[in-house]
Parts: structure tokens; C-alpha cells; sequence
């Protein structure tokens, strides 16, 4: 009985089938209705890895570049510290 009332509040659409909001992806779906071909699906795959790789190279830079800036100003800290 319980299980029905969770299978109940589930959406029929899996989850791999819903654009989750304002930037989600679409796996399967072109968002008219149809569902995308396997070379479709494929492609859109690739797409997705290429902005995954882009967005963590753009972060990994940031992080480098707070880094250094940290870095520098210990060692301008240091620097007045011993004059």
C-alpha cells in the first residue's frame, strides 16, 4: 500500500526525459514531443561533454588565478613585514 502511494507522487517521465529547468538538458527528447535519433542523441552527448570540459577548465583557471593572487600578496605581506 505504501509503495503505491510513492509510485503515485512519481512522475510518469523518467528523469533522463525531463529538462530540469532553465539550462537543462534534454537527453531524449528535442522538446517538440519527438524522440531524438541515436546519431541525434549522440551528438547532443557531445555537445554536452564539450560544455562540461569548457565550464571546468574556466573554473580550473579561475582557481589558479586566485591562487596566484593569494601567493602574491603573502609575499608583499612578508616583504613590508621584514622592512
Amino acid at each position: 500500500m505504501a509503495m503505491r502511494s510513492v509510485l503515485s507522487r512519481i512522475s510518469p517521465t523518467p528523469l533522463t526525459m525531463r529538462a530540469s529547468g532553465p539550462g537543462g538538458f534534454r537527453y531524449f527528447s528535442d522538446g517538440k514531443g519527438r524522440v531524438l535519433s541515436e546519431e541525434e542523441r549522440a551528438a547532443e552527448n557531445v555537445y554536452i561533454q564539450k560544455m562540461e570540459r569548457e565550464k571546468l577548465e574556466k573554473q580550473r583557471l579561475k582557481a589558479e588565478k586566485e591562487k596566484a593572487e593569494k601567493e602574491k600578496e603573502q609575499s608583499e605581506k612578508k616583504r613590508e613585514g621584514t622592512q
